[in-house]
């Protein structure tokens, strides 16, 4: 049998698979080792030894066999009378070393020992594309629609290699077709029976760092940091910077000239809305801008635990709390406060404050409401506007100065 057509075949195959030598080599001896061990046993695999030559394109097999007078095991003993008919120059005790041909094990053994290379060799391949894309977690990848199911969609790389897209790592509005291509991070990556099962992402908040990172130039050179992200994949972001050098300003970094850095990220997330906030180490600067679009009038402060109350005019509430408390929810994210928000109208009615602490109420019509159980602003904003104004000396003029003058102090 003729050993390099074997080599031959085996290289060729490994070739296909991105195999080296020397991994093909150490296949190729566990190939002959278990044809050995079919053969004669495990018991007496130490007595033989293969030597790989795959310049040469040779496999040597030899079995070293102890001579004696009388044989009681064929594997590992010779009889002097035979062998000395080899090398008359041999004693009994010593050792002689028997050259196998490869043709014994037969053109079946062979096949069968071509099976066990094929599947060592998918082994290897599964194992070296698990290792690598063990260090692409967390990078940007992009692979090609393959196969689209109801809850996950199968992708191929270029080299043929599968990744996994599951529902709740897409983007809502991603739409996909078979072939186009698609980004997302490499979020996981475990090995199964089946071999390396590979995460994409699309969602993911190291998705949407990456791509700034991507497109800003000064974040890749830590001129900018990125120090926090909140996602709500497909409807808003809220990405917290801060510059290092007073020269460079974060937000207009990353939003580059006439929005180009900017849209570039939003087109690729299907039109996601990306708030990007300046950094500031005083939370109630951070949690203002954090609230973005919408502007708080008043902000309380709880730093111990951390709370915060958001005062917003009426008409902007909406806004700040957003389409299923969105804007709120990423707010508390981003500045770790748990932040409730409130309309003015509501704040005011919420307060117990005496109305004699309020600047702007005189004396006689404290006296007046008092006697109509009216003594704190929680009271006055309880009672309806007819029945304040039905306090003799109190007018809508008065009533309209006392008003604001709670709203003021309270608010303010």
């Amino acid at each position: 049998m003729d050993t390099k057509k074997i080599i031959e075949a085996f290289t060729n195959l490994a070739k296909e698979k991105n195999i080296d030598k020397i991994d093909l080599t150490n296949i190729i001896e566990e190939v002959f080792s278990s044809l050995l061990m079919k053969k004669y046993g495990e018991d007496f695999i130490e007595n033989f030894s293969i030597i790989v030559n795959m310049e040469r394109g040779e496999i040597e097999i030899y079995q070293e066999m102890t001579v004696v007078k009388t044989v009681n095991n064929e594997v590992n003993e010779i009889s002097l009378e035979e062998v000395n008919k080899i090398d008359p120059t041999l004693k009994v005790d010593e050792m002689y070393v028997n050259v196998l041909d490869i043709g014994m094990f037969g053109r079946r053994l062979i096949n069968t020992a071509k099976q066990y290379l094929i599947q060592k060799i998918n082994d290897l391949e599964k194992t070296a594309i698990y290792d690598d894309f063990q260090n692409k977690i967390n990078d940007i990848y992009t692979a090609y629609v393959h196969q689209i199911q109801r809850d996950r969609i199968f992708l191929s790389d270029e080299n043929k290699v599968e990744l996994l897209l599951p529902r709740s790592e897409q983007i809502p509005s991603d739409r996909y077709r078979r072939g186009e291509q698609i980004r997302g991070i490499i979020k996981s990556v475990e090995y199964t029976s089946k071999g390396p099962e590979i995460i994409l992402s699309r969602n993911d908040n190291k998705y949407l760092e990456r791509l700034f990172e991507l497109e800003v130039p000064e974040i890749e050179d830590g001129i900018i940091e990125i120090k926090k992200v909140s996602r709500i994949a497909g409807d808003r972001s809220k990405v917290v910077v801060f510059s290092s050098d007073r020269r460079i300003d974060a937000v207009g970094a990353c939003v580059g000239m006439k929005g180009s850095r900017i849209q570039a990220i939003v087109r690729e997330l299907n039109g996601e809305k990306i708030d990007i906030i300046n950094w500031s180490e005083q939370p109630e600067i951070l949690i203002s801008r954090a609230l973005s679009p919408a502007k708080p009038i008043n902000l309380y402060l709880d730093v111990e635990k951390p709370y915060a109350v958001a005062v917003f005019d009426d008409e902007e509430l909406a806004k700040a709390i957003g389409a299923n408390g969105s804007n709120i929810k990423l707010t508390n994210y981003v500045t770790g406060y748990q932040i409730d928000a409130v309309s003015k109208t509501q704040y005011l009615h919420q307060q117990e404050i005496d109305l004699k602490e309020i600047d702007g109420i005189n004396k006689k019509h404290l006296k007046l409401l008092k006697e109509h159980k009216i003594v704190t602003t929680s009271d006055f904003f309880k009672t309806q506007t007819d029945d304040l104004l039905s306090i003799k000396s109190i007018g809508p003029k008065t009533l309209e100065n006392i008003t604001w003058a709670i709203k003021e102090q309270i608010v303010n």
